[in-house]
């Protein structure tokens, strides 16, 4: 049965998702971490992406990336995995598939669910009960949203830049963001919506992605109904 296409649409950002193969590990050391993220600057050098958000877990990678064509966000997922691969098995002495199959993605409306799936994915150490806070974790875009340490993979994207009229405005915000209450179906949508490549977003947003990819964008969107504190679950 042939493969259904993914649905790219230039200049929205896209939540991706990739696995390792059969959940397995795929950062054996810390030098695979620095190496993984220096794979996303060259693949930044080589296609028309911007960068918003990421965490790499053990065995699964989270990225907020916006194509600035539909093509751009293919090439910059086969730049990083192909340049990636090559290495993991060329430092441990491996061979065989690294990831699982396809990456998984979903687009990402432009409101505050950027910043709504940018808690998501730097929250992913929390849940999975790696740490206690997210800034304890060294892997992810955090430390550099939250605190202000040099990154040189990231962008600002247009809900971040809202925060504030300065660096430090925007680092106090989002710190109080991140700690704020998750609304209650949140992030089942976020998850949910990723894996089936369905959309992240308001209530219409699929309509306009249907309108302008000319496919149907099922799921649904909307706004999460009620509060509730966050917790470790729906790891992914």
């Amino acid at each position: 049965m042939p493969r259904t296409s993914r649905v790219v649409i230039p200049a929205y950002p896209h939540h991706v998702i990739q696995r390792g193969n059969n959940r397995q590990t795929t950062f054996f050391a810390e030098a695979d971490y620095r190496y993984y993220l220096e794979c996303l600057r060259q693949a930044k050098k080589k296609c028309a992406c911007r960068v918003y958000a990421y965490v790499l877990m053990p065995n699964h990678v989270h990225l907020l990336v916006e194509p600035a064509t539909s093509d751009d966000l293919g090439d910059f997922m086969q730049s990083v995995g192909r340049r990636y691969v090559r290495y993991i098995n060329e430092t441990h002495q491996r061979s065989g598939t690294l990831w699982e199959g396809r990456y998984k993605s979903a687009i990402v409306d432009r409101d505050d669910y950027l910043l709504r799936c940018s808690r998501y994915i730097e929250l992913n150490p929390v849940r999975a009960g790696v740490v206690q806070h997210p800034a304890d974790y060294r892997w992810s875009s955090y430390r550099s949203r939250a605190l202000g340490e040099l990154d040189g993979l990231l962008d600002e994207d247009p809900w971040y830049q809202g925060l504030g009229h300065d660096a430090r405005t925007r680092q106090e915000a989002y710190q109080a963001w991140m700690a704020s209450t998750i609304l209650e179906n949140e992030w089942p949508q976020i998850r949910d919506a990723t894996q089936r490549g369905h959309v992240i977003g308001r209530k219409g947003f699929q309509q306009e992605i249907e309108a302008m990819s000319g496919r149907r964008a099922a799921g649904k969107p909307g706004r999460p109904r009620k509060e509730r504190s966050a917790s470790i679950e729906n790891v992914l």
